[in-house]
């Protein structure tokens, strides 16, 4: 019997979000839209540029898995994290946001002296995101923080494909993967960003495996994936690779896969101010939905509306309260 509709791992990160111009990613040398990670001194070195802005700076706990898990819990799904972070404020932060959702975690016990994981997210007039990643005590998150029994009581592992920079990270998705496969449980790998397809190919293979059940990625990711510029080449090339997968394309919508029918989903046109957790917020709404026993072309929609809620919102999740009537508004319960 599952207790979680989804069981997560991945970063645990404490974003600091700014909203910038272009000229100032530029300034600053900073790589529009994509996820780059930094070590300390150079996170220090940016907020040095942003001292103006920092008074309207938003913090919120996030990650990628994180933002997912906690959406497809306040939708009403169970779900259960495995992160890490250390003894510090921001710990307490992040592992408060993850019970004031109701997700389980894997922290029972002492937390390791360190620094918490930190993302700058600079945002751009025109809504992209930018962000740059400390990992701090997050890069060494292992095969220690994974809870075996948790995951046989899920109905899905979610990975999150930043965990690829990480050895002892990927190390520990590829036990959960094992762990799950194992157990029956089904798995799902978010491609999480352009930058972990194109640099760190071989490590996504290798969380993959022989094959996965559920794949999430957006356009580009999947094109990178293909390494080819056909979304149809794209298409096929994750059929190789995924029984079932979701390709999200902005304002384009999304393309759904089933593993037998592909159905086209469309967008919800809205204002967007800030895409910071669209693709993660996509994720936990479709886990949520199919998990429900929805089709997946219902789930796209689902999913699809939830994300072009979050984009008319700074920062990577909405207030709690706004999930449940989200869902109400589409399922009328």
């Amino acid at each position: 019997m599952t207790k979680y509709v989804a069981y997560g791992i991945g970063a645990a990160l404490v974003d600091t979000e700014i909203k910038v111009q272009d000229t100032e990613l530029t300034e600053m040398n900073v790589e529009k839209g994509l996820m780059t990670l930094v070590d300390q001194d150079r996170q220090a070195e940016l907020l040095s540029h942003l001292q103006d802005h920092l008074v309207k700076a938003k913090h919120a706990s996030g990650g990628s898995a994180g933002n997912s898990m906690i959406a497809t819990a306040h939708f009403g799904g169970p779900t259960f994290m495995s992160c890490k972070v250390a003894n510090d404020s921001d710990g307490d932060i992040y592992i408060a946001d993850l019970e004031a959702a109701g997700v389980d975690h894997c922290f029972k016990g002492e937390r390791d002296t360190g620094i918490t994981g930190k993302c700058l997210v600079l945002v751009t007039p025109d809504a992209e995101r930018s962000m740059n990643t400390f990992l701090g005590i997050s890069e060494t998150l292992s095969t220690a923080q994974l809870d075996a029994e948790a995951i046989a009581a899920s109905e899905y592992v979610y990975l999150e494909g930043y965990l690829v920079t990480s050895p002892t990270g990927r190390e520990a998705a590829i036990r959960a993967r094992e762990i799950a496969q194992a157990a029956g449980v089904k798995t799902a790998l978010s491609f999480s960003d352009p930058g972990m397809v194109e640099f760190f190919r071989d490590g996504i293979a290798e969380m993959i495996g022989d094959r996965l059940d559920l794949i999430f990625c957006n356009e580009d990711e999947a094109l990178g994936w293909a390494q080819s510029d056909s979304l149809d080449t794209a298409v096929e090339k994750l059929k190789e690779i995924a029984n079932s997968f979701v390709i999200t394309r902005g304002s384009d919508g999304a393309i759904t896969f089933d593993g037998t029918t592909l159905t086209k989903v469309s967008s919800h046109k809205v204002k967007a101010v800030d895409t910071n957790g669209a693709g993660d917020m996509f994720a936990g709404a479709f886990l949520y939905a199919i998990t429900q026993g929805e089709d997946f072309p219902t789930a796209g929609r689902f999913a699809s509306l939830a994300a072009s809620k979050i984009v008319t919102n700074y920062g990577p999740r909405l207030p709690a309260e706004e999930y449940g009537a989200l869902r109400k508004e589409f399922f009328g319960e």
